[in-house]
């Protein structure tokens, strides 16, 4: 997948400037597609080249004047022809993974260090989660199976959320499996 596909999916759910794609992918879509805020005005601008999207340009009070992307029949056809390609299965690179296997060659001390992390990288997934339920509860409170846009969003929101529980869970695991490792994990690295 590139950029440009997730911002055409992102401006077919609804136009925006580049500021409020920005803030999409800040609150949502940068879970599953990362983008800094240039890379997205600067893909934006590609994009406009190629003809895929178009800006209207919208009076503000008091303000400079928006742009308000949306897709041109172009990138809708460029991402139905990416859609009906088929996905290769992702290589994953966990450097928190290859820290724990690591961790046997380190002493109790390290491995004390790599404790605290681990509850770190936890306390991160947990507030993920939370902010997941809450925007489920929040979008999809009674969620219409007939509505094709509300019931795809809604799945890959439920894909998040049962990720996040499964990375809370084995991250428990990693921690009652370097606990029973070391009796007294809990005490600090010394430098």
């Amino acid at each position: 997948m590139s950029l440009e596909h997730a911002i055409l999916v992102s401006l077919l759910e609804r136009p925006a400037s580049g500021y409020e794609l920005a803030r999409r992918f800040d609150r949502s879509i940068g879970r599953f597609w990362t983008a800094t805020h240039q890379q997205i005005y600067r893909v934006l601008k590609r994009m406009e080249t190629d003809a895929w999207i178009v800006a209207e340009e919208i009076g503000q009070d008091g303000l400079p004047d928006k742009k308000v992307w949306s897709v041109t029949p172009a990138g809708r056809a460029t991402l139905v022809t990416w859609l009906r390609a088929p996905v290769q299965p992702e290589a994953v690179r966990h450097e928190l993974a290859v820290k724990i296997r690591g961790a046997a060659f380190d002493d109790e001390v390290g491995r004390a260090a790599l404790v605290a992390e681990v509850e770190r990288y936890r306390d991160d997934h947990r507030a993920v989660l939370a902010g997941y339920l809450a925007g489920a509860r929040r979008d999809f409170p009674d969620p219409d199976p007939r509505d094709a846009r509300g019931s795809l969003q809604h799945v890959v929101l439920r894909g998040g959320i049962a990720y996040e529980q499964m990375v809370l869970a084995w991250l428990d695991d990693v921690l009652a499996t370097l606990r029973a490792l070391d009796p007294t994990p809990d005490r600090k690295a010394t430098p």
